[in-house]
């Protein structure tokens, strides 16, 4: 039934008499066994409930469907969603969102709305950027719930230059601990022309308990802004050398017979047109994006995956993306996106969506091994 709560923030309340966590700037934080997540897990309904209560005076959260693209067995489909949920630090002092009221960001009452956000899709994985809130709130409340996460924050989070902030931020990953066991986690500074960077990625490798199969889920956020193109690719070349090396190590210690599985989410700050997704695409990796599945002809990403209005005038792009092994995985179901009109005029954040991005959440399933080559 889980635990009975008159607050969302009673989930807190147990880290108290927890040792202290690492520093936040520890790159290589990762609970796991030292933490009970087997005991006292909250109801996940309950915490939804809340959150809406404490909304209650807000506009209606944003209405979006599944949209069917496959068939399988449901009870083995692995929910995944991947999201840039705007660090708390920039959304208020430094990304300038013009048309969005400041007090639409007030973290007393936008931290409910990204967890209304989460718990409204119950996914399985969990990949997050900009994550500046990590050690008191994302991961005590993802813990009540049963998630087991991993953080790694950016050396130079532009987070650190703005007064009163909390920390660095940085990409996160949560797994449902029930349904998959931990293998290998993996932090990854990203490097560019020999160099390191100050882009990061998390890659886990996971076994699913239902099938017994191992796969990676990788969360990365590369470098923003226009003219920064061939960092961006860059970047990717060596998150992608990186999987390749990660598939490999774990195919081998599983001795498995066919290559393991990828998923990759992040937020690459590219439109399709750019060379990193055009890399992504055609790596020998045999990765496709999900989101095409939502395009009549199967080949088109959507028009938007953000959409925001800052001084320089209004902004909407698709830079958020869920990569996948099309050999191995089949995409059963893709989470639309909404309307311009259902986002209104003053674009994101506001009052009913926390982020100037939007959530993406695919449902994945294996295909038979039989037939993966």
């Amino acid at each position: 039934m889980g635990i009975s709560t008159s607050s969302l923030y009673s989930a807190l309340a147990k880290t108290v008499s927890r040792p202290p966590l690492p520093h936040p700037c520890d790159s290589t934080y990762s609970p796991g066994s030292d933490l009970d997540l087997d005991q006292n897990l909250a109801d996940p309904l309950e915490l939804l409930q809340e959150c809406r209560e404490v909304l209650r005076n807000r506009p209606a959260q944003l209405q979006r469907a599944f949209v069917q693209t496959g068939h399988g067995d449901g009870r083995q489909t692995i929910r995944v969603m991947q999201w840039n949920v705007l660090a708390q630090a920039l959304g208020e002092g430094m990304d300038s969102f013009v048309q969005c009221p400041m007090d639409a960001l007030n973290w007393a009452e936008r931290k409910y709305l990204i967890l209304q956000e989460i718990l409204t899709y119950r996914p399985d994985i969990i990949c997050l950027q900009e994550v500046d809130h990590y050690f008191d709130m994302f991961q005590p409340i993802l813990a009540s719930l049963g998630y087991q996460s991993s953080f790694c924050p950016k050396p130079w989070s532009p987070c650190l230059d703005v007064e009163n902030n909390n920390g660095p931020d940085g990409c996160a990953l949560f797994f449902n601990h029930k349904r998959f066991q931990s293998l290998n986690t993996t932090h990854l500074r990203l490097s560019a022309m020999m160099l390191k960077t100050n882009q990061i990625a998390i890659i886990a490798a996971l076994r699913c308990q239902a099938t017994g199969r191992a796969f990676c889920i990788t969360v990365t956020h590369l470098k923003a802004r226009s003219g920064w193109e061939v960092l961006r690719s860059a970047q990717g070349s060596d998150l992608l050398r990186n999987l390749r090396n990660v598939a490999h190590r774990i195919k081998t210690e599983e001795k498995a017979e066919t290559d393991i599985p990828l998923i990759v989410c992040g937020d690459f700050n590219a439109e399709p047109s750019e060379d990193v997704y055009r890399n992504f695409a055609t790596s020998s990796l045999g990765l496709d994006s999900a989101y095409k599945r939502l395009s009549t002809d199967g080949k088109t990403e959507p028009p938007y995956t953000t959409w925001k209005i800052r001084p320089s005038g209004e902004s909407c792009h698709t830079l958020d993306y869920v990569w996948y092994s099309h050999r191995a995985f089949d995409v059963k179901a893709v989470l639309d996106f909404p309307t311009a009109e259902q986002i209104g005029p003053n674009r994101l954040p506001s009052y009913n969506y926390p982020s100037d991005h939007l959530s993406l959440v695919c449902d994945f399933s294996f295909k038979d091994p039989t037939l993966v080559s």
